[in-house]
């Protein structure tokens, strides 16, 4: 069959069939119940279940009240603008940080590389619940528990991992002959980086930078310890919703996140392509 390479033998189809069904169950596995929500959002009723309405397809079973009611809600978008300021400054901060040390560990005459690199993803590896008491109790010291300030560099220090490995993957295989020859030419090294190295590695940092922000806006548990209510958050009013008052709006919500989180997937993928272009890495 032209479906399989000719090479392959009849174990081999067996499993090349087998290991695509198993994938396929996986990802509906792990799919499906998140995509459940989307149509649910649209209930006319303050329900979490489908209507007879809704399984009939009649038009009178589904609404958008629940997505107005997020727009207008005061409550909703105070948590909305928290989440964005929260996010975007404690991105650029995890940036900056994260793109400098990377560029320090992407030199071979780097004393303790290892152990560095170790401590600076260590917030991916500790569980949050345990980094979360900690900023806690150094926060509160610093009397800076329940402000803006202290969210922010709280979630920085949860984002800055992310950077930290998407630019080290990214200057993997920089040509330093290009450095050398840009400082033969009369470039000092700031002109350098920013003419030769930002450039190549521009990629690895928005992505880093796209993972730090969605580390920060979805973040619950960090917030609910450092913060206060004055920092709720998205995640932070969702969990509250649903333990004390249970409302569709949290679908409509989490519908809209739905839609957010694949646009960066998408610009994800799009700038890794693009880096792997930059360093020359070409698709079989």
């Amino acid at each position: 069959m032209a479906f399989f390479p000719p090479h392959l033998t009849l174990v081999e189809r067996s499993w090349y069939i087998a290991f695509r069904i198993i994938c396929a169950c996986v990802l509906f596995f792990l799919i499906f119940p998140i995509f459940v929500i989307v149509p649910l959002s649209f209930n006319a009723l303050p329900y979490f279940t489908f209507t007879p309405e809704m399984l009939a397809f009649k038009a009178v079973g589904y609404s958008t009240q629940w997505y107005k009611e997020f727009f207008t809600d005061p409550n909703w978008q105070g948590a909305v603008k928290n989440s964005v300021i929260i996010a975007l400054a404690s991105t650029s901060i995890a940036v900056g940080l994260g793109t400098l040390a990377a560029l320090g560990l992407s030199r071979k005459d780097m004393p303790a590389r290892s152990l560095i690199m170790g401590l600076l993803i260590s917030p991916m590896i500790v569980p949050l619940i345990i980094s979360a008491i900690g900023m806690f109790f150094f926060y509160s010291r610093l009397g800076m528990q329940g402000t803006h300030i202290a969210v922010i560099l709280a979630h920085a220090a949860l984002g800055t991992p992310f950077v930290v490995i998407t630019v080290t993957a990214t200057l993997v295989g920089f040509d330093l002959t290009m450095l050398r020859a840009a400082a033969s030419l009369g470039a000092n090294p700031t002109i350098a980086f920013f003419r030769i190295t930002l450039p190549i590695i521009l990629p690895g940092v928005i992505s880093g930078g796209l993972f730090a922000f969605i580390t920060s806006f979805d973040e619950v548990v960090v917030v609910l310890f450092v913060g206060s209510f004055k920092q709720r958050t998205i995640p932070w009013k969702m969990f509250s919703g649903i333990r004390e008052h249970i409302s569709p709006t949290i679908l409509a919500v989490a519908t809209c996140l739905i839609i957010v989180s694949i646009a960066l997937l998408v610009s994800l993928e799009i700038l890794r392509r693009r880096g792997e272009k930059l360093r020359g890495v070409k698709h079989s």
